[in-house]
């Protein structure tokens, strides 16, 4: 019995197996293709650290030390106006609730426009797709701009911008649920002679009810914690208060204050879940 050696393999006898092989060699095109691409991104990464001034870090050690300190020994509880809090951390989830409640409800009808099965109207049906496009393209702090610009500092600027921002977004989801449905039970109440209202009621509703619950609850979740953002602009709520003390240096009752929304948002949270665990059960939980 013959052992095979590395001597006795020819560059003939290489270039044969990489012909029937090309595979098990690599291809040496990929190859440096490949490694272009990582060297690529480690260039653009080193480059792009330029922009942020990382040596900063090294001297923000002492200030971030005494800010969490600060942050940490609350004093002069006394006087730290838990009215105006409360009544902060309240409005901030009215904002939520009204924006997400109105622009739910908007978003269900126009979702109707947008759905490929009930719109059979091209233009109608791209027109809506575009108007939701710009609703949801555009930052929620944005529109929060644009309506504190529009009608003043103030909680109704933030309800506007949840609406506007919520209606695009659940209004695309929606669609999308409406074109996934089962379309026997919708030619079942078709066939009975029912009008629109009723295939709608009865053939669309109850198939996409599961869905509409569980993300218009989920956004509300996500509202609240929007809202306190939407603060910072001058849209009211909890986050005109978080700006306020933040400026003036308090930043043990801003630390407060987050506590408290981080409370408020886990008890939404735990809502939320026991809700859907009573409309949708387990699965959609």
């Amino acid at each position: 019995m013959s052992t095979l050696t590395f001597h006795a393999i020819s560059d003939a006898d290489i270039a044969a197996a990489r012909k029937r092989h090309p595979k098990a060699f690599g291809d040496p095109f990929v190859t440096t293709l490949k490694a272009a691409s990582w060297a690529f991104i480690v260039v653009y990464l080193i480059w792009s650290l330029g922009f942020f001034e990382i040596g900063k870090l090294l001297n923000a050690s002492d200030r971030a030390w005494a800010l969490m300190t600060r942050m940490v020994i609350w004093q002069d509880m006394a006087g730290w106006q838990y009215a105006n809090i409360y009544k902060g951390i309240a409005q901030t989830i009215a904002m939520a609730f009204l924006g997400t409640f109105l622009g739910t409800i908007l978003a269900l009808g126009l979702a109707f426009f947008a759905a490929r099965n009930t719109m059979p109207v091209g233009v109608i049906r791209h027109g809506v797709r575009r108007l939701l496009d710009v609703f949801r393209g555009i930052d929620q702090i944005v529109w929060g701009l644009v309506f504190v610009r529009a009608v003043g500092l103030g909680p109704l600027a933030g309800v506007l911008a949840i609406f506007i921002s919520d209606t695009g977004n659940l209004a695309k989801l929606y669609s999308e649920a409406i074109e996934n449905i089962d379309r026997k039970q919708v030619e079942g109440v078709r066939a009975t002679g029912a009008d629109t209202g009723r295939i709608i009621r009865y053939g669309y509703l109850p198939q996409i009810l599961p869905v509409f619950i569980s993300l218009s609850l989920y956004s509300f979740e996500s509202s609240t914690r929007s809202a306190t953002i939407l603060g910072l602009v001058g849209a009211g709520g909890i986050g005109m208060i978080i700006i306020e003390r933040f400026r003036a240096g308090l930043f043990d009752q801003v630390a407060f204050v987050v506590l408290n929304v981080l409370v408020v948002i886990a008890i939404i949270d735990w809502g939320s879940g026991l809700i859907r665990k009573r409309f949708i059960g387990e699965r959609g939980h």
